[in-house]
């Protein structure tokens, strides 16, 4: 019995996917990209789509699925999400090309691209006001450094970072995909997975500095990166990476990347990934954006302006120059209001250029990124003529001369193209009438010629006296002449059928051909065919005098974000009432009635007042910590976060939610505020609060901000007291940083008058007929008692757990009251269930104040009766 043989197509499909291990195979077969084998398998469980079979291979069936081309980003965008990468293999030729070389020759087909998390450029599948980051990590000896970059927009960046600064510059960037080498694969799986990236090791060989610095030279055709600034050779390393890897995904359709920048770690505020998890930064805890201060904050009104204030959040600058200026543009938008929102008008105009252009490069673009670019320069120089007419700041004067100079390629545009073009070029039409006389007269044959059918149509329905008669077209038959079955029978005798050709019978029709409909039909397709060939000869050199102008619009789109900024910020501060912070060099941070965010957005929502707390640790050289008590539910939290919170907005360039504040540099942000389970790693609720606390004391200097709440409460009463205690002690003595440290051990307000620059403050409650109501104010002085009890009460434990808890607790404060042995004689004495439930707590009658109220229905009353209501209930007060 012979062997089964391989089928030509089969053979060519194991030939492609095994030169691209790793990835599932979408290979193209007319209009569908078909999978076969486990690629099959894998991608229907994924897209939950149809698995079938097709054919037997070596004896077994082969299982397959597909999805249609013109919907494959889609499906595209699915499997990236679950963690696939994707080959694309499309068809390199025609397949009556194919024919040529014999009846079984198979099309060429090869791989053209390599999807990944970090290389996505499609419109459909990227977020608009989000970076999508891939990201390499190199260490050479005693140097590591980390580069990025957004394809979708050519940001090309790198900065020294040793493994033990990489978690935290991960968590700032947010990356898709992490690049290192096979070598520190297990160095850095477990940092990537924190943050949910993909991790993609590389040979050596892509890390090797000397090839990397060939292959940079190569892209940005220098023969030295002196004249991008001074790279170490981990540097290198790291972009080298980037680029050996976007090669090889991009089959050598290198994107446009713009020239590397080198970022100082020292000129950013450092943050570390457990304080963006706890302030929720640009990511709410639940996961989503919604929550988060970045969604409460963001009113820019372009893609590139929201891209650009998530990196500011991300990385508030610790340069006050830099600062000032930010802060002085917003003062200015701020007193021309007027001119302010003009500017914002204008800016709602403004395509997403970045974008645009990255798709023109890698040949993925289109008509309507051309006139995407269009637009953003026309918009650009009208922005810039607003802006000549006032008398703006440095940063808006910089940002405006970089908006003009397009005005060549923007006439060239506006000749070029049409108002409204498709979306792809194959689909022609998009070349403006009078741009190309050529193009001009094939059109002219061509739409003639459709006249000329039609004219010719109702000459056939004279001839034959059928009304019903049609010319129409496929792309099977061509153009055809088509009847009803009722009429065709007179066609298809003489004398009609002498000059009508029958071509085919369908079920309700009839089609014929005549020897003049086919001359004309090859003259018709001809101009038809001339004239997309023409407009892809245009579209070819458009595209080029785009890519020979793409630093310029780099520069303007990156203009324009910056002022879409500023206007937001603007926004945001008149809308909310935020001040200018003061920021110097000193180490003070004194806020007056500062408020939090999105705690205030979510109580306006709700029709609820925020309670606005001042917070001050201004003393001088000294450590500066406030060591804060009060009952949960009190704000003690969202106190902390709001402080960290308006740090960060003030260094960002942001205008900050308080009536006054005074803010010396801070050069780190650490917070630990509240902890969950790391079941992953095995490790408890407390153990991560002791990783996030420990990472803090051996990191923070004397200019960090260090929120912490609530050390030690995962462990036991004395252990956790301890902890704390020698937690705040380091803070003062050792690391000397301003902090705020909300405790329950109110053991620890000793410590103020220990240590000089600790002092006491507390969030105000009230106590009202056996209930507690929080007053959400922070006051100086220490807390009498946590109030535990009744915030349980007010969770809804039910009455008699509360009435138990009560009499326990009055038990073990005696004790505590009466020395250690007599509280735990107390303590033995308890039983451990009551004989009989405590005696329920009976609420006092009501008044008559209240019987009077409940019995009104405002919504019943006039204005006269309401008001007549309330003096009668002012005469009862006084009874």
């Amino acid at each position: 019995m012979s062997e089964p043989t391989v089928t030509p197509m089969m053979a060519q499909y194991l030939g492609i996917k095994e030169a691209n291990p790793g990835a599932l195979l979408f290979y193209r077969m007319g209009d569908f990209y078909e999978m076969f084998f486990d690629d099959a398998v894998a991608a229907a469980a994924a897209l939950d789509i149809a698995l079938t079979k097709r054919g037997l291979h070596l004896g077994e069936e082969i299982p397959m699925c597909g999805v249609p081309v013109h919907a494959a980003e889609g499906y595209l965008l699915t499997l990236i999400r679950k963690g696939f990468r994707v080959a694309i293999a499309e068809q390199l030729e025609d397949p009556a090309e194919a024919k040529k070389r014999g009846a079984k020759s198979v099309v060429k087909r090869d791989v053209v691209r390599l999807v990944t998390p970090g290389t996505l450029t499609e419109e459909s599948l990227l977020e608009a006001r989000r970076h999508n980051f891939l990201a390499a990590w190199a260490e050479l000896r005693e140097e590591a450094a980390l580069a990025w970059v957004d394809i979708s927009t050519g940001d090309f960046r790198v900065m020294p970072c040793p493994l033990l600064r990489l978690g935290p510059e991960l968590a700032r960037l947010a990356p898709r995909e992490v690049l290192v080498s096979e070598l520190k694969e297990q160095d850095c799986a477990g940092i990537v997975s924190d943050l949910r990236a993909a991790l993609t090791p590389l040979a050596r060989s892509s890390f090797d500095s000397q090839g990397a610095e060939k292959r940079l030279c190569d892209l940005f055709g220098v023969g030295s990166l002196d004249a991008f600034g001074t790279f170490s050779r981990a540097e290198i390393s790291a972009m080298g990476a980037i680029v050996d890897y976007l090669d090889l995904t991009q089959r050598g359709k290198l994107p446009l990347l713009r020239r590397p920048l080198r970022e100082d770690s020292g000129a950013l505020m450092q943050i570390d990934a457990a304080t963006r998890r706890n302030l929720e930064l640009t990511q709410a805890l639940s996961g989503g954006r919604e929550g988060s201060l970045l969604h409460v904050i963001d009113r820019t009104v372009t893609a590139g302006g929201a891209r650009l204030l998530e990196r500011r959040i991300s990385a508030p600058s610790r340069d006050l120059g830099q600062i000032h200026a930010r802060h002085e543009t917003i003062r200015f938008l701020l007193e021309q209001s007027r001119f302010s929102e003009d500017l914002r008008a204008d800016l709602r105009r403004c395509p997403d250029m970045d974008r645009a252009l990255s798709r023109l490069a890698l040949d993925r673009g289109g008509p309507r990124d051309m006139t995407a670019i269009r637009a953003g320069l026309t918009q650009a120089s009208a922005i810039s003529a607003r802006l000549a007419q006032t008398d703006a700041p440095a940063l808006l004067r910089n940002a405006a001369s970089a908006l003009v100079g397009h005005e060549t390629l923007v006439a060239l545009l506006e000749a070029a193209l049409v108002a409204e073009p498709p979306l792809l070029a194959r689909d022609g039409g998009f070349i403006a009438p009078g741009y190309e006389p050529d193009l001009d007269q094939t059109r002219q044959l061509r739409d003639e010629g459709r006249g000329v059918i039609a004219r010719m149509q109702a000459q056939y329905i004279d001839e034959t006296g059928i009304t019903s008669l049609k010319i129409k077209h496929n792309n099977v038959l061509g153009y055809f002449i088509e009847t009803t079955a009722t009429h065709a029978e007179k066609m298809l005798n003489p004398p009609l059928s002498e000059r009508f050709i029958h071509r085919q019978t369908t079920a309700n029709q009839v089609r014929f051909t005549t020897l003049e409909l086919s001359e004309l039909e090859t003259r018709i397709l001809n101009a038809g065919a001339r004239a997309l060939e023409i407009e892809k000869r245009l579209y070819d050199s458009l595209k080029a005098a785009i890519l020979d102008h793409a630093g310029p619009i780099g520069e303007a789109s990156r203009a324009l974000a910056e002022i879409d900024l500023a206007t937001a910020f603007a926004d945001l501060a008149a809308g909310e009432g935020w001040v200018e912070p003061q920021i110097d060099a000193s180490r003070a941070f004194d806020i007056e009635a500062g408020r939090h965010p999105v705690v205030e957005a979510a109580l306006k929502r709700a029709r609820e007042p925020f309670i606005a707390n001042d917070c001050a640790l201004t003393t001088g050289e000294t450590p500066a910590i406030w060591l804060l008590t009060g009952p949960n539910m009190a704000g003690k939290s969202t106190f902390l976060r709001q402080n960290a919170i308006i740090a960060l907005l003030a260094q960002a360039g942001s205008f900050v939610p308080a009536r006054r504040a005074h803010i010396g540099l801070v050069s780190q942000l650490f917070s630990r505020v509240g902890a969950a389970d790391d079941l992953a790693r095995g490790r408890s609720t407390f153990m991560v609060e002791m990783v996030e606390t420990a990472a803090i004391l051996n990191q923070a200097d004397d200019r960090a901000l260090v929120i912490l709440d609530e050390i030690g409460r995962g462990t036991a009463t004395y252990d956790g007291l301890s902890i704390a205690w020698a937690v705040m002690e380091h803070l003062h003595g050792t690391n000397r940083c301003r902090a705020l440290f909300a405790t329950h051990y109110h053991e620890m307000t000793a410590l103020s008058a220990k240590l000089a620059g600790v002092e006491n403050a507390t969030v105000a409650v009230k106590e009202w007929d056996g209930e507690v109501i929080f007053l959400h104010e922070v006051r100086k002085g220490a807390a009498d008692r946590s109030y535990g009890v009744q915030v349980a009460r007010l969770a809804g434990l039910p009455e008699t757990v509360v009435a138990r808890a009560r009499v326990v607790l009055d038990a073990l404060e005696k004790g505590e009251r009466e020395g250690g042995a007599k509280k735990q004689m107390v303590i033995d004495d308890l039983p451990l269930f009551s004989a009989a439930p405590p005696p329920r707590v009976e609420k006092p009658a009501p008044s008559a104040v209240e019987e009077t109220l409940r019995s009104l229905n405002p919504d019943e009353m006039t204005p006269r009766e309401a008001l007549e209501a309330l003096y009668a209930l002012r005469a009862q007060l006084k009874l």
